[in-house]
């Protein structure tokens, strides 16, 4: 498999993107950022009670997690006795960690093995969970991890597992399939297997051809455990055919999906007032960093470029753009260099950047699922945030009505004053 299947393969799951999370980015700082946060764990254990290997703990100190958020402790104790999960909890509460540090628990490196396989179904995810593995591996020398996705020269991919094999390999199905059939990755010590945005990757039948490909060159005996936000009625019995006897975990099921400090709103308008609405808005909030959700690649450029005439601190981050060109511009708007992010579907899944505490669908989502993991960028692991959706025809109409029904949400018009307070934390 060369890297054209897998380029022209990895661009049709571009735009949309992955869910979770780094999880607990929130999970209540220690000291000063335990105020900032609005939430405590709602059990008052600590990560302690898992009783986890001390470089794990020491590991999730050094983060500044103290307490386990409600799908870390209905999850954990479970997942670190190798028991198969299947896990639908609400955007931000911390699902990325019941994986890394369940897999981290239970795995002793083996030189030249690798031992857990993680799937997702964009690379700026598989960027991130490698990531959250290697933040919380800090105080575990000899554990490895490696991410592989497609737009990378496939040779570097392969000079990697031959000179130096990870115990722990993150990917997208179609560069992991790539590898694992010209033999370069060896799959027959996996004892972890995990689906991160499951339903992503089994709703699409390429996508999950695949998947049932690389699960069936793994062993037969190993831990499987999925994850997402949204995991519908149908996709749950696809998802048990990977399982033996799964444990199932659906924290808030459907109707109660919402986020909790998640201020929502709408504002009727027509399309060609949306830019001139925008600006007011811009000028009018208080935010830490913002993320405006539109349709396509070219409304995020043009939007991009328009706010940066107005002189708003803006960058932008689609599909159209080269693997690497997007990595930087996540990275720097993480890190806090611009306040505003223009962005496609591409981050409307799973990424997580904590200052992030207001988000505007400049362009209504085509589905309540979408609108959901959208607003989920702000007010992660249940801090405060605030959501404004420009509903400018009957099409978006229907999806914010079928938003309102299915999680049971009264979203209202945005007021003329609404109070900094309800949506900026503390």
């Amino acid at each position: 498999m060369g890297d054209t299947k897998n380029e022209a393969y990895e661009e049709d799951l571009l735009d949309y993107e992955d869910e979770e999370e780094k999880e607990p980015e929130g999970a209540n700082k220690v000291n000063g950022e335990a105020g900032k946060k609005g939430y405590v764990g709602i059990h008052s254990s600590g990560f302690r009670d898992f009783l986890l290997k001390p470089e794990l703990l020491r590991a999730i100190v050094d983060s500044g997690f103290e307490h386990p958020s409600e799908v870390q402790h209905e999850c954990i104790p479970q997942a670190i006795l190798g028991m198969d999960v299947i896990c639908q909890a609400k955007s931000g509460m911390g699902k990325t960690a019941v994986f890394v540090l369940s897999t981290l628990q239970q795995i002793d490196p083996v030189a030249g093995q690798v031992s857990a396989l993680v799937l997702c179904h964009t690379r700026e995810l598989a960027y991130q969970i490698c990531n959250e593995f290697e933040r919380f591996s800090t105080y575990l020398p000899d554990l490895k991890v490696a991410v592989f996705y497609g737009g990378v020269n496939i040779k570097v991919h392969k000079d990697l597992l031959k000179n130096e094999c990870p115990s722990i390999v993150v990917g997208t199905p179609g560069r992991i399939l790539g590898l694992a059939r010209d033999k370069d990755l060896s799959l027959k010590n996996v004892r972890h297997f995990i689906l991160d945005e499951c339903d992503k990757m089994l709703e699409s039948l390429d996508m999950r051809k695949d998947v049932q490909a690389i699960f069936k060159m793994t062993p037969h005996d190993k831990q499987v455990m999925m994850f997402s936000a949204t995991l519908s009625k149908e996709i749950r019995p696809v998802c048990k055919k990977f399982m033996q006897d799964p444990m199932e975990i659906y924290v808030d099921d459907e109707a109660k999906l919402t986020l909790h400090g998640l201020v929502q709103h709408y504002i009727k308008l027509k399309e060609e007032e949306k830019n001139r609405k925008l600006n007011d808005l811009l000028d009018a909030l208080d935010f830490n960093q913002i993320v405006i959700f539109v349709k396509s690649v070219s409304r995020a450029a043009e939007l991009d470029k328009l706010l940066r005439e107005c002189n708003f601190p803006s960058i932008c981050i689609h599909s159209g753009m080269s693997q690497e060109e997007r990595l930087k511009r996540y990275k720097g708007f993480k890190e806090g260099h611009t306040r505003i992010l223009v962005a496609t579907d591409l981050v409307g899944r799973g990424i997580d950047i904590e200052r992030v505490n207001i988000v505007i669908n400049y362009d209504m989502p085509d589905s309540a699922d979408t609108y959901l993991h959208r607003v989920g960028r702000a007010g992660r692991f249940g801090t405060k945030g605030l959501a404004i959706t420009f509903v400018s025809c009957s099409t978006d109409v229907d999806v914010l009505n079928n938003v309102q029904s299915r999680f049971e949400v009264d979203i209202k018009q945005l007021p003329e004053q609404i109070d900094t307070a309800s949506y900026m934390p503390s």
